[in-house]
């Protein structure tokens, strides 16, 4: 790279300054020795001043297969970047990231028909409609996702130096995050589309703004991540309004599996123990119970419909063993499947 492109690299991504394009190509970070390069203009860098993220930008920012199933438009300003994409077409799409860099994905929009969201460590998500939900991959966590989309999508990607979260406004250090899948959290939704907004206008003029708005958004993944860890160690309650859907939304995903009580502990930042409590309190019963109604009342459906056999509904609905059906179908209605069925014709 020459000295003046070099140059512009620099001057483009000093703070108070914010730089977008549209690329199907997302942008590398800056090396601390950068190599040579024909093409510069898919070589931007996101740098703060006294620190350099040397990796490149297949590492740094989230892959997309097939690279032409979406479009990209970039922005990279003091401490983060930005990416707003959306999809170009319908078939199956991939997403993968691994990085040293936090990532907050913001779902604008998005239903689809088929897919499939993993954070490692955490229990995978199928949940269909992803309008409004965020996720949270913290640095060094592996991220994949794939979708057929039922409507195509727009998601903002969010890319944080954890030395801007180093020293947290709230009090303690918060350079390490924990992972989330499709959470609510309004006004982080409404700050992260509020910027997207004004990237795509363009305007030198709110330049400030932005420069604001990216602040407030770092702090509000530090906020959430201190209500989890504070949410954990109260000594007693239900679950919050956000953990209650969270753990309802899973065991129905994922109704005909075993699903461990760690999972869904692990999945709003809890103790197994604590969880079970928290979650009977909150539902009324022990979350294998609640569970298991949830099942009897999907067959339920199912057999009212008279398209499938009692064999086929226990299938469905998660028992390999008929008889084993028909006992839970029966302890919990008091009739048996196929006398429902009659009773409801």
């Amino acid at each position: 790279m020459s000295d003046s492109v070099r140059g512009e690299h620099a001057a483009a991504f000093e703070p108070g300054n914010y730089a977008t394009r549209q690329s199907l190509v997302p942008p590398a970070f800056e090396r601390g020795t950068p190599s040579e390069t024909d093409d510069h203009t898919d070589r931007n860098g996101l740098r703060e001043p006294n620190h350099r993220i040397a990796k490149h930008a297949a590492d740094s920012f989230v892959q997309v297969s097939p690279p032409d199933a979406v479009s990209r438009r970039t922005a990279t300003g003091p401490g983060m970047a930005v990416e707003i994409v959306e999809d170009r077409r319908r078939g199956r799409i991939e997403y993968r990231y691994c990085s040293p860099l936090h990532m907050l994905v913001a779902h604008e929009r998005g239903v689809r028909h088929d897919g499939c969201t993993v954070i490692a460590g955490l229990p995978k998500s199928t949940l269909q409609d992803c309008s409004r939900k965020l996720v949270l991959v913290p640095a060094g966590h592996t991220y994949h996702d794939w979708h057929e989309p039922r409507t195509l999508s727009r998601v903002v990607f969010f890319y944080f130096n954890p030395a801007q979260l180093a020293i947290s406004p709230l009090g303690g250090s918060q350079s390490s995050l924990s992972p989330r899948i499709f959470f609510e959290d309004n006004a982080t939704m409404q700050t992260a589309l509020k910027l997207a907004r004004l990237i795509e206008d363009g305007d030198s003029d709110h330049r400030q703004y932005l420069e604001a708005l990216g602040v407030v958004l770092a702090h509000e993944l530090v906020r959430i991540d201190t209500g989890t860890h504070r949410t954990q160690a109260q000594p007693s309650g239900g679950l919050a309004a956000w953990q209650r859907r969270k753990a309802v939304a899973y065991i129905e995903e994922h109704l005909a599996e075993p699903i461990a009580l760690e999972a869904l502990a692990r999945l709003v930042g809890l103790s197994a123990c604590y969880f079970c409590r928290a979650f009977r309190q909150s539902v009324g019963v022990p979350p294998q119970r609640y569970q298991l109604s949830q099942r009897i009342e999907r067959a339920k459906t199912l057999l009212a419909k008279r398209a499938a056999s009692v064999t086929d509904v226990g299938l469905t609905v998660g028992y390999n063993d008929t008889s084993a059906f028909c006992t839970a179908f029966r302890r919990l209605t008091g009739l048996t499947p196929s006398a429902y069925r009659r009773h409801f014709s």
